[in-house]
């Protein structure tokens, strides 16, 4: 059973990371969290369910404007030929999690089979504060950088920090 929003801030309480979290109407896309970038200060941001030809999985998190050429992340990330997203069911299946509501915090739910390699855009990594659904998409969690990287440990992964956006690619980082 997929972990709970109450099971996620137990967890974040486990591993000393403060968070605070917002709640809000829904919104499935990039598009609609527009007033939200307002209210709430920090990067917002968007995440890429991506699988390769091999079957290996990836969730791509970068910042909700970030230009990413999907032609290309293969080669920036160590995917076995073009990526395509993951459909629902395995979303679900591997995250727990419907599409509208992914996050890094989804992570949470891949602790034991680890399936899915994170892969923090190097821009979205500039940010002090970042935001990001507490694992559904009617609330909006603030966490820290730093602590976005305990958290991905916590749930034993090794998160990549590349620049997979245009943005972080053009800046150098």
């Amino acid at each position: 059973m997929p972990a709970s929003r109450d099971d996620l801030m137990e967890f974040f309480d486990s591993l000393g990371i403060k968070v605070s979290t917002v709640d809000h109407e829904p919104v499935f896309t990039v598009a609609e969290s527009g007033d939200l970038h307002d209210r709430i200060a920090g990067g917002h941001t968007k995440n890429l369910f991506l699988k390769d030809k091999k079957g290996r999985l990836f969730l791509v998190v970068a910042l909700h404007d970030a230009t990413i050429d999907l032609k290309k992340i293969h080669q920036l990330i160590g995917a076995q030929g073009r990526v395509s997203f993951g459909n629902a069911d395995l979303l679900m299946e591997v995250l727990g999690v419907t599409p509208g509501s992914v996050t890094p915090f989804t992570l949470i739910n891949d602790r034991e089979a680890q399936r899915v390699t994170p892969v923090f855009d190097a821009a979205m990594m500039q940010h002090d504060i970042l935001n990001f659904h507490p694992l559904s998409n009617d609330a909006t969690t603030t966490i820290s950088r730093e602590d976005l990287l305990v958290f991905a440990k916590g749930c034993g992964h090794e998160p990549q920090v590349l620049a997979v956006s245009e943005e972080a690619q053009s800046a150098g980082l």
